[in-house]
């Protein structure tokens, strides 16, 4: 953490980069512009918290919002919901999805809803797959972007599409959208027309905003009524939560404009390293989508995750330069094989296409 803190050149700043005072210093000098702050401190979900909500819902395009301290809290109070609503307990999602790999099986253990899976491919499922699926489902949920699937995301007649199959099933649908923010510039809409698809939508604000914590879910407001009392019963009725809320102001009026440019120049990083690992005569790598999606997306490489790790963080602390991060070996094999995500944001900006391949030429250089 200290060495890739300390590097002076890196495509995206992650929060481990600040120290605590440097984050509580940067939160009071922008929190001024984004709110109030002669104004009594929230409590119980008023003042700041109701504002974010309000400009949340606005951004997105729903009557009413509420905010959360977790997106996991969020989803399962928004599933549960929705079941109670259809009359079935039985969500349609992917297998990638945050709730089956990343929620110790939330959605069985606590709320008592069954999942099932439209497809296992790398990608969102298609029409067929939601209109031909041979059981019924009360809710469709889709995460945009699938995250572990390299943050991927359908094209837009491709979700326009799939959602109207789910509606034809009667089905509702619910977009996880933690990282929604990222896809306009994919689907070339604005968020509300992304976001108005769908019943019900949640968003994060640490993911893609840079904010502290904390998430929003969106909908109806009789939805949304029923939320809250959801929230609270599942103990996310906190006394005050004035830090994040205004941390997630300052990421609606700062980074959610700049986000186009980051998924812009993340295809530009993306053509690069595949360039500078051909010419390095790395013998196999992927960089997963070719082009991407959003601003984030993977690459593989046929290494073990330690040896990787190790050779980026000589890299950092020896050049200072953060090429890469955390490496993960590949979750369903062979071994020897491992990916890493990537994340272009801000400090990315200033990486021409030359930067990144001599960046990639001297990370090959010190893989065994």
């Amino acid at each position: 953490m200290a060495v890739f803190r300390g590097a002076e050149h890196k495509l995206a700043d992650q929060s481990v980069d600040r120290t605590l005072g440097e984050r509580l210093a940067a939160l009071l000098a922008d929190a001024g512009e984004a709110f109030d702050l002669d104004a009594t401190t929230d409590v119980y979900g008023d003042g700041v918290v109701a504002e974010l909500e309000r400009r949340t819902a606005e951004v997105l395009g729903f009557p009413s919002a509420a905010f959360f301290p977790s997106g996991t809290m969020a989803q399962q109070v928004a599933l549960r919901c929705w079941a109670a609503r259809t009359g079935s307990p039985t969500v349609a999602l992917h297998p990638l999805a945050h709730p089956e790999v990343h929620e110790r099986g939330a959605f069985h253990q606590l709320s008592g809803l069954r999942t099932v899976h439209l497809t296992a491919g790398p990608r969102l499922p298609d029409v067929a797959e939601v209109r031909d699926f041979d059981e019924p489902f009360g809710a469709l949920m889709l995460e945009l972007p699938l995250r572990d699937a390299g943050y991927v995301l359908p094209t837009w007649d491709e979700l326009v599409d799939v959602v109207a199959a789910a509606r034809e099933r009667d089905a509702v649908v619910h977009f996880d959208g933690a990282r929604l923010w990222e896809t306009s510039a994919h689907f070339g809409r604005p968020l509300s027309e992304i976001a108005g698809l769908a019943d019900s939508v949640y968003v994060s604000f640490y993911k893609s905003l840079g904010g502290l914590s904390g998430a929003v879910l969106a909908g109806p407001e009789s939805l949304i009524a029923e939320a809250r009392t959801w929230r609270h019963r599942y103990g996310g009725q906190v006394f005050q939560q004035f830090p994040a809320a205004l941390a997630g102001l300052i990421g609606l009026d700062t980074v959610l404009p700049e986000l186009p440019s980051y998924v812009a120049h993340a295809k530009t990083v993306a053509r690069a390293l595949a360039r500078g690992f051909a010419e390095a005569g790395v013998a196999w790598f992927r960089v997963s989508p070719e082009e991407p999606h959003t601003h984030e997306f993977q690459v593989w490489l046929p290494y073990d995750a330690d040896v990787l790790d190790a050779a980026a963080l000589q890299q950092a602390e020896e050049s200072g330069v953060c090429l890469f991060r955390r490496w993960f070996p590949s979750p369903s094999g062979p071994s020897g094989l491992a990916y890493t995500e990537v994340t272009v944001a801000r400090p990315g900006l200033k990486w021409s296409a030359d930067d990144v391949r001599a960046a990639v030429a001297d990370f090959v250089r010190r893989l065994p």
